[in-house]
């Protein structure tokens, strides 16, 4: 018997490592950013009051979390979208670019820069929505990457000229991490699982071991499926790829957020096991992540939690990793 829900099939491996996001929240505050990224440190567990459970409220309990550390980001440029009658959104091809920053990355033909953002504001009319783009420079980080990390961002705001307004002001800026989240706020986390290679049914599939006196093989699959239709479906449980694939938890809340100075806190004297010591800002969530440590995580803010109740800051007594 086969076991595993179908839901994340096919088991393949993830195509890149930085996870992508096909949605994303509609309770964005004005001038905050949507997502952003970080890197998977540790685990450990904090003593904090209990603010979620009635049974037991305003006691102390000890809770797992998860620790990562966000690299400095970079806004380098502005991406426009304009209606499609097919598909609903289409990027313009002319996207806002920053010369200093761009710079590093590489790009050397530029179409639009910051000089052309007052005669684009004029015609904003024409656009649905504006998002912006980042990259990450992991100098610095105990990650072991060495190349920037590119990607898209939406920004919160009632109206076009509202996020285009508040966009253009960070625009070759650096962002902090009070521009994307507060503690005590929900968010979703997309991580890369850890890859565990070619593996055999039982481990992939928990298929249960065959009698020893059934076949001459105990670790593989009872039958194939009936004689007609004369096929292998399937949902057939086979050998392969396992792990390394791309997942969403949600509803995690950020229980801290540190800044730079902060980071002699947590670590320890010899540093985090199979990662080092933490150098910038890092954020400690409730629960797990997928992955490894040093695995690119990136987070959003909640699509189903939209902290309609306000968003409480938990007290935290202890962290202990």
């Amino acid at each position: 018997m086969r076991r595993g829900s179908m839901q994340y099939w096919h088991k393949r491996r993830a195509q890149t490592r930085l996870p992508r996001l096909r949605n994303q929240s509609g309770g964005i505050d004005t001038g905050s950013m949507g997502n952003m990224i970080a890197f998977k440190v540790a685990t450990g567990h904090v003593a904090m009051i209990n603010d979620m459970n009635p049974a037991a409220k305003q006691q102390e309990v000890n809770r797992a979390c998860t620790l990562l550390e966000a690299p400095p980001m970079l806004v380098y440029g502005i991406r426009l979208y304009s209606k499609d009658p097919l598909t609903g959104y289409r990027t313009v091809s002319k996207e806002i670019l920053d010369k200093a920053s761009v710079q590093k990355l590489g790009i050397k033909k530029i179409k639009t820069d910051e000089s052309k953002i007052p005669e684009i504001k004029q015609k904003l009319s024409e656009f649905i929505d504006v998002t912006a783009l980042l990259v990450t420079y992991p100098k610095g980080v105990a990650s072991g990457q060495h190349h920037p990390n590119r990607f898209e961002s939406p920004i919160g705001g009632k109206s076009m000229e509202e996020k285009f307004t508040a966009i253009t002001q960070k625009l070759g800026k650096e962002a902090g991490l009070q521009d994307f989240f507060k503690p005590g706020e929900y968010v979703d986390v997309a991580s890369i699982t850890k890859g565990k290679g070619w593996q055999g049914v039982i481990k992939r599939f928990g298929v249960a071991r065959v009698s020893h006196k059934a076949t001459q093989k105990i670790r593989h699959v009872g039958t194939l499926g009936p004689f007609k239709p004369g096929k292998v479906l399937y949902s057939v449980p086979h050998a392969g790829q396992t792990g390394f694939n791309y997942r969403i938890e949600q509803n995690k809340r950020i229980l801290k957020i540190g800044s730079k100075a902060d980071s002699d806190s947590i670590n320890p004297s010899s540093g985090f096991l199979n990662y080092g010591l933490v150098r910038n800002n890092f954020i400690i969530i409730d629960g797990s992540v997928p992955g490894p440590s040093k695995r690119l995580v990136r987070i959003r803010k909640s699509v189903t939690n939209i902290n309609v109740k306000g968003i409480k800051e938990p007290k935290i007594n202890d962290v202990m990793f």
